[in-house]
């Protein structure tokens, strides 16, 4: 029912940035978590940055300051912004949806993210 498809990879340099985006399809109850997680290779999945219903966020020590989660005003989508970009951010990063009311969770394909000179 529920399908998250992302976009925006790709490779940038070093101090560069790139927005990702995800856009949600499907029934997707208004009291949820979105959120982005990567996997660096050769190390397991890790979070990235959430952003709630209610407005909070939460991004991980690595990315504060660096990165931006935001949502889209009128579709169940949801963006980063990655500035700053370091080659330790190279990954295949995923979105992620979270329901409240109902505890369902939802992920997408992944979308790679390489940073190199």
């Amino acid at each position: 029912q529920v399908q998250l498809v992302e976009s925006g990879g790709g490779l940038v340099q070093p101090g560069e940035s790139l927005r990702l985006s995800c856009a949600a399809s499907g029934s997707i109850f208004s009291l949820n978590v979105m959120g982005w997680y990567r996997q660096i290779p050769g190390k397991q999945r890790e979070l990235v940055a959430t952003s709630t219903s209610g407005g909070s966020t939460n991004y991980a020590d690595s990315v504060k300051g660096r990165f931006t989660i935001s949502r889209g005003n009128t579709k169940n989508t949801v963006y980063l912004q990655m500035n700053s970009l370091k080659p330790d951010d190279t990954a295949v990063y995923y979105c992620n949806v979270r329901t409240i009311s109902n505890a369902m969770n939802y992920w997408g394909k992944g979308t790679l993210v390489t940073v190199s000179s």
